[in-house]
């Protein structure tokens, strides 16, 4: 980590950009235990990306700024921090309200599938409804804000001939990393914050939710009074075999899938934790409905794949702004400054695209602020020592090997 925290962004971005996170810390070779540790947990475990091919970039990005955090540097709170209430009411539920409020319209059940453009830039845009009929929009100012794997299907001959840098989505890769929560009759305060069960095949990572919301009462707020805990897991690995049936996670049905979380999840705790998790205490589960399982070909489907940022994946992502003069793209897929797929990083996309669209529209509207990760100080002397070295050709100090 040393050598990564040390290398000056030419280096990150000319350099370990294109080195996967498993060759950067040089795990073949090395004991179990490191592989375990340093080369899995800061990829599967966390962001559902496979160390083989994950950009060490990235994960050295998000390595610097978790350090940064546990150290209480840059950062406003503790370095674990999670939602106070169930998500719909903490986040969703006030958002929408707040913009309907400000003339939003939501349309649901509708699937945009082509733009249409015209003199270079977008006049309009086609949607399905549920009932099969077709509307189009018309509007002065498009907003993509779809995943990567929905928005590239818009990108039709006549799109990408506008702007031809859209065309290099197709090569950008998502993997699964889905949920499952598990609703307890008894309470099972494991641990105060999130949960990384590092042996496990499927590499679980869980949350206890029901000590965080403390503004609710379970049993009597939700459900039919009985359930007093829920267990939140993220499933990250679908294609390792589990230790039930032997079977990795998509091709798994949702009862088998539910049934192997549960024995791995079990497996993995130790000591007094062991017996919080009792299988007459499970009421029921609830699998992420993106899952769906096909009886004919005896595998899942994932309609809510997530990005992974692979070695050099940074050369295909677009930037808020296209080279169509009224297309704007917010996604996680886009490049930020939290250069990970999550809500962080779509909701700065989100602020960079409406930076765009008032730039483009001459407006004189306040702009939205943007964030940038903490980079520790510390550090600042060795980078510039690295940015000499690397415009002549010379490796990190620390690289070594």
């Amino acid at each position: 980590m040393l050598m990564f925290l040390t290398s000056c962004d030419e280096r990150r971005y000319g350099q370990w950009e294109y080195v996967s996170w498993l060759d950067f810390v040089r795990a073949p070779g090395k004991s179990e235990a490191y592989r375990r540790f340093l080369s899995k947990a800061l990829t599967r475990a966390l962001v559902a990306a496979k160390e083989q091919v994950a950009s060490a970039r990235t994960i050295g990005n998000m390595a610097d700024a978790f350090l940064a955090a546990l150290v209480l540097q840059g950062n406003d709170g503790a370095p674990d921090r999670v939602l106070n209430l169930p998500t719909n009411e903490a986040w969703i539920d006030p958002w929408v309200a707040h913009l309907t409020r400000l003339g939003v319209r939501f349309q649901t059940r509708v699937t945009v599938e082509s733009l249409q453009a015209n003199g270079g830039r977008i006049t309009s845009a086609s949607a399905r409804n549920s009932n099969g009929t077709t509307t189009r929009i018309d509007a002065d100012w498009f907003v993509c804000a779809m995943p990567a794997e929905r928005a590239r299907t818009l990108w039709d001959a006549a799109i990408s001939a506008l702007d031809a840098n859209l065309t290099r989505m197709h090569g950008l890769t998502t993997d699964w990393m889905n949920g499952i929560q598990y609703y307890l009759t008894t309470d099972a305060p494991i641990i105060e914050g999130h949960l990384g069960f590092l042996d496990s095949p499927w590499a679980l990572s869980a949350l206890n939710q029901a000590q965080f919301w403390q503004q609710r009462d379970l049993p009597r707020d939700y459900g039919d009074g009985t359930v007093r805990d829920i267990l939140s897991v993220d499933i990250s690995d679908w294609n390792t075999p589990g230790i039930r049936y032997g079977k990795p996670a998509c091709d798994c049905t949702r009862d088998e899938i539910a049934a192997e979380v549960w024995a791995q999840l079990k497996a993995g705790l130790y000591g007094d934790n062991k017996a919080l998790l009792r299988d007459d205490s499970l009421h029921s589960w609830f699998l992420d409905p993106a899952i769906q399982w096909s009886a004919a070909d005896r595998t899942n489907t994932n309609d809510e794949p997530l990005l992974i940022n692979t070695a050099g994946s940074w050369d295909l992502r677009p930037t808020a702004q296209t080279d169509i003069p009224n297309l704007f793209l917010a996604g996680d897929y886009v490049r930020t400054n939290v250069d990970l797929a999550t809500m962080e990083g779509a909701n700065e996309s989100g602020r960079a695209a409406v930076n765009a669209l008032l730039d483009a529209a001459g407006s004189s509207a306040a702009r939205a602020r943007v964030f940038e990760l903490y980079r520790l100080p510390q550090f600042d002397a060795a980078k510039q020592i690295d940015r000499q070295r690397y415009e002549s050709g010379l490796p990190n100090l620390l690289d070594t090997f």
